[in-house]
């Protein structure tokens, strides 16, 4: 069985990425982009469907024996993984290199003392744990194939095959170093060049200590923020610079239940509130190829913008269920592509906007096209704002008029207004500043609870909603009106578990709720930093720093973090690592370090 989410490390070449299991097994790896079938896919299913596990030699009804440390070395992607056995120590070391060819997983195996016998077992399952590929030897080395995918291993140790899987044992020394390599390469193409281990762990070191020296954040979250903009910068597709969500599909929101998404993808969304972290942290150059690949994504159809694409920009992301695949600890149904990339989420152009207009501000090259597409946006939004949508966290039950919807595309007409007030842009300034004044008076009469002192999820609805959080620091009303401090005031009456994390909106069990899903979700990690965001907003700064080191707590021991946590299970859950948790852990950082709000 697949380990907890909590217990998976990420490794990547920022095409695709890899989960290493703190048992040594890579349970899940897509070759060669992030999108692509998986050749490990045991995360979802079972060992038959997939798996690497390099770790000490244990009996085979024993469970795999646990690595006693591990820790990224430095402030880089690589893994180190440490066992202390009856025999000695041994180390792993596990990394991807910055792709320059085929892409390569590389496993380098370390005698720390005594001897201790290890053991490689490689299982490659094809089509996400379907196809059982040929595997055979190939001028010495062993290459397995499946219609157009080749995966070629590299060992020194001695390999045999059983039982359609292909295992290494040995015994390392203190001093020994033996490597272990698996290079994709499409099958009707010449074998990959003979991997160089040691110059490529070299250079991976290199290129992350060098790539994170361009971090302008020293504050005192400085560990917390480092080890997300490099996670951000893994889940950022090189060819492209399309972000993908999180590297994973169909890990549980609700374990044992339907919740079960593919966020391999790129939502403009996520990818924008990405991009204002890094702007912010100083990684212009990233900002820059995120702004270069939506302006591809959308280019010839800017009005009927899609919530997501693919990472090269693809529009069709059509759904479909792996029936094959039992799903992590039985949470089915295992689900590719998502159908949601249809859906009306009228907030996206906001958050476009707000990137668009953040990359202005900070000096982001201009770009004639960006500001053209900025107007073209808001063309559309003028004669479609007042229209119901799916809004952020796109419900599958009918549309309704969310009030995050409203306010984004106020964000939107009101950043545009500021483009043209800045002269690097032309269009109907008074018609839009009209527009822009009838969007917040729409939200304020009808998306408004005037009894209880809160806006509420939708107009006409009691319900509530975590993304009113996003109010006040969308400048759509000061930290200070009655009306933000009584709906964050609400939010964590209703919506706080017992721990403090804010969930999303009320789910409803077993019947259906707003979102026309049954079951329920842990809390939403995002929205328990946006109330950490709003408290020191409001000058309530001991209160945000001390949700906020709870929330860094909820990390893993290598500081990753999945989509949500669940109160009940104390445990993580959803995709992982994902984007949209540690954005706004980097941006709550920056908050608190600016107030002054942080510990001794």
């Amino acid at each position: 069985m697949a380990g907890r989410i909590e217990d998976y490390a990420l490794i990547g070449d920022m095409q695709t990425a890899a989960l290493v299991c703190r048992d040594g097994t890579v349970d899940w790896l897509c070759l060669p982009r992030f999108d692509s079938h998986a050749i490990f896919a045991g995360l979802l299913g079972t060992e038959e469907h997939g798996f690497w596990r390099l770790g000490p030699a244990h009996a085979s009804d024993a469970e795999p024996p646990r690595a006693a440390r591990r820790n990224y070395r430095g402030d880089s992607l690589i893994l180190e993984s440490e066992w202390d056995t009856p025999r000695g120590t041994v180390r792993v070391t596990d990394f991807m290199p910055p792709r320059d060819g085929a892409p390569q997983l590389i496993r380098i195996v370390e005698g720390v003392s005594g001897r201790v016998p290890m053991r490689s077992t490689l299982r490659m399952r094809f089509s996400y744990g379907r196809v059982v590929p040929w595997v055979h030897k190939h001028e010495g080395r062993t290459v397995a194939v499946a219609g157009p995918d080749s995966v070629w291993f590299d060992t020194e140790a001695e390999t045999y095959g059983k039982s359609l899987t292909t295992y290494s044992d040995f015994t390392v020394a203190p001093g020994d170093r033996i490597a272990f390599t698996i290079s994709w390469e499409p099958s009707h193409k010449e074998p990959p060049a003979l991997p160089e281990p040691e110059q490529s762990l070299q250079a991976t070191e290199d290129f992350w200590r060098e790539w994170v020296e361009h971090c302008t954040y020293h504050g005192p979250y400085r560990e917390a923020v480092i080890r997300s903009l490099i996670t951000l910068k893994a889940l950022t597709y090189a060819p492209t610079g399309g972000i993908v969500a999180a590297p994973t599909t169909s890990l549980p929101e609700d374990i044992g239940g339907v919740r079960n998404w593919d966020y391999r993808y790129t939502w403009l969304r996520d990818a924008a509130i990405t991009l204002s972290s890094l702007l912010r942290t100083g990684y212009r150059e990233e900002a820059r190829a995120w702004r270069e690949w939506l302006l591809r994504a959308v280019a010839g159809d800017p009005e009927n913008l899609q919530i997501m694409y693919g990472i090269a920009g693809e529009r069709e992301l059509g759904e479909a269920e792996l029936d094959w695949l039992p799903g992590y600890e039985g949470s089915a149904p295992v689900r590719v592509g998502n159908g949601a990339a249809h859906q009306l989420q009228l907030d996206v152009y906001g958050e476009v906007t707000e990137a668009l207009h953040l990359g202005h501000m900070t000096g982001l090259a201009r770009n004639d096209y960006a500001s053209l597409l900025q107007l073209k946006l808001i063309r559309y939004l003028e004669r479609h704002w007042d229209e119901p949508d799916e809004g952020i966290w796109e419900v599958r039950g009918p549309r309704r008029h969310f009030v995050h919807s409203k306010v984004m595309a106020w964000v939107a007409v009101d950043r545009t207004i500021k483009l043209i007030e800045s002269g690097d842009a032309d269009g109907p300034l008074e018609r839009w500043r009209e527009l822009r004044d009838d969007i917040h008076r729409d939200v304020c009469e009808k998306g408004y609870d005037k009894e209880r002192n809160t806006f509420t999820q939708s107009y006409g609805s009691k319900e509530l909603d975590a993304s009113l959080l996003l109010i006040p620091q969308m400048g759509f009303l000061p930290p200070d009106d009655k009306r933000v401090i009584g709906t964050i005031e609400a939010i964590q009456r209703e919506l706080s578990t017992e721990d403090g994390f804010i969930l999303r909106y009320p789910t409803e069990g077993e019947s259906e709720g707003v979102d026309g899903l049954p079951g329920d979700e842990g809390a939403f990690l995002a929205c328990s930093f946006w109330m950490a965001d709003d408290l020191a907003m409001i000058g309530r700064v001991d209160e945000a720093r001390k949700l906020f080191e709870k929330l860094l707590s909820l990390r893993n021991d290598l500081g990753l973090l999945a989509e949500e946590w669940d109160p009940r299970l104390q445990r993580q859950v959803g995709n992982f690592p994902q984007a949209f948790s540690h954005v706004p852990l980097i941006d709550t950082a920056l908050r608190l370090t600016a107030s002054g709000a942080y510990g001794g």
